[in-house]
């Protein structure tokens, strides 16, 4: 029984060391647990881009993809949805409006030189647009709060046009006053926010060139120097900062392929550029056909009602195992509460998101968790009635029965594979959990229980057939 100890005793680090993963560790939960938002996204095509490619719906996937990384929405989702379209799921997100900017937006990062002779120009179209930005939020704002106000909502959204198209007169008018340069956004290796200074409300934009972009850079600021004209820094074709050369960086430029964009930037404002310009412009544009919000009042009932059911189901079953099986239902019933515990510290180890669908997969796996004890019970009955001693019928019982659990839980390891890789979203959570679950099953089934049984039988006052297999009668 030496070995059976050992066991016990490694059993009970992997508790101690299960218990201190679900202690220090949250749970990551999914949308519909957690609410936040969900948007859907077609892709468009352009005169460069007719149609829309497996090839080009990828990369568009993947520049969505960085973008939310820099978000901060570590369980975010993004996945295909149909030829065209992508689907983002956004947990804890309160602002869909913010996170339909910064994934949509092309971010097409141009640096234009300004024109000689146009530096009074400049400034009163800048005032001009000012003036225009400052009313479309007062537009906006007047435009949620007359939502149910049908005649001065039709009004607004006339001015809310005609703003629009005020924008964007002035906006080409001020690139008009600049002569585009060679150096673009995709010579970009690196883009972050940074403060002015300490303590400072103000943020910059540090961007930093490749070689090849350090040397148009430098060039271009050569140009400019001295003369009180500005680089014009243009984003998806508005000027974000037109920033102006000191005359000390005549001879050279300024070398080393560094640049700031400053334009009084919040730290907000900043991170969301630095992240468009970090995670690379889109091939092709998007349009936002749906964005929805998940309310967390939703999440706290599932999870609610989840519990319930799955506590309710573990107590049926284990009434059950000690009703019908006695000692080793007993047995079994700690080892499924180990299994419990261990599933939902691997759950928590792997970073698995737990979504609805993924805790009806755990439940399940409970199941599958019970299966393979009943049939180690009933392969040691057969063999008690055989009339074989106590401490073979259960060694055949695990012997005989693992041939079926083996069998059993392979074809639902290969199910749980179809499902990750032909489904999507939610669908991809349950098989994942089920997966896991699966392979927990199978250690507590074949170790746990195991252990504890040869453990048992060792005891003397524990070994009695009749606490194996009531009503006891071997065949002759």
């Amino acid at each position: 029984m030496g070995k059976y100890r050992g066991w016990l005793i490694a059993i009970l680090v992997l508790l101690m060391a299960a218990t201190w993963v679900i202690v220090r560790t949250p749970a990551r939960l999914g949308l519909d647990l957690r609410g936040g938002a969900q948007l859907t996204l077609q892709v468009q095509t352009t005169d460069k881009v007719p149609q829309i490619t497996p090839q080009v719906l990828s990369a568009v996937q993947s520049v969505v993809q960085k973008r939310i990384d820099g978000l901060g929405v570590a369980e975010a989702v993004v996945q295909t949805a149909g030829d065209d379209k992508l689907l983002v799921q956004l947990p804890g997100v309160t602002d869909p409006e913010q996170a339909e900017r910064i994934l949509k937006g092309t971010a097409q990062l141009l640096f234009a030189s300004q024109k000689p002779g146009t530096e009074a120009q400049l400034q009163v179209e800048r005032q001009i647009q000012a003036q225009l930005l400052l009313e479309q939020t007062q537009l906006l704002l007047e435009q949620s709060q007359n939502a149910n106000n049908p005649d001065a909502l039709a009004d607004i959204e006339a001015k809310l046009a005609k703003n629009r198209e005020s924008l964007a007169a002035s906006q080409q008018a001020i690139a008009n006053l600049f002569a585009p340069s060679e150096l673009t956004g995709a010579m970009l290796q690196e883009a972050f926010a940074s403060p002015v200074a300490p303590g400072s409300p103000n943020w910059n934009v540090i961007v930093r060139f490749d070689p090849q972009g350090a040397e148009l850079f430098a060039r271009l600021t050569k140009e400019i120097a001295g003369t009180g004209r500005s680089i014009g820094i243009f984003l998806d074709d508005r000027l974000i900062s037109a920033p102006t050369v000191s005359a000390q960086y005549a001879e050279t430029g300024i070398i080393g392929g560094n640049a700031e964009i400053s334009g009084g930037f919040t730290a907000q404002t900043a991170n969301d550029l630095a992240i468009q310009l970090q995670g690379g412009a889109l091939p092709v544009p998007l349009e936002v056909v749906e964005n929805r919000t998940v309310g967390a009042s939703l999440g706290q009932d599932s999870i609610r009602d989840s519990l319930y059911a799955g506590v309710a189901g573990l107590v049926l079953v284990l009434v059950f195992m000690v009703a019908y099986y006695r000692l080793p239902g007993l047995i079994a019933d700690i080892a499924l509460v180990l299994y419990a515990i261990f599933t939902y510290a691997a759950f928590l180890l792997f970073g698995v998101t737990l979504t609805l669908p993924g805790i009806a997969g755990f439940i399940l796996s409970i199941g599958m968790a019970v299966d393979a004890n009943v049939l180690i019970f009933e392969r040691t009955r057969e063999e008690l009635r055989l009339g074989k001693t106590l401490y073979r019928s259960v060694e055949s019982g695990f012997e005989r029965a693992f041939a079926s659990i083996l069998d059993s839980n392979v074809t639902t390891l290969i199910a749980c594979g179809a499902l990750f890789a032909l489904g999507t979203g939610f669908v991809r959570g349950f098989a994942v959990t089920l997966a896991i679950g699966i392979g927990v099953s199978m250690f507590t089934a074949l170790t746990c229980s195991r252990s504890f049984l040869f453990y048992a039988i060792s005891i003397p006052s524990l070994r009695k057939p009749t606490w194996f297999c009531p009503k006891l009668e071997t065949l002759k």
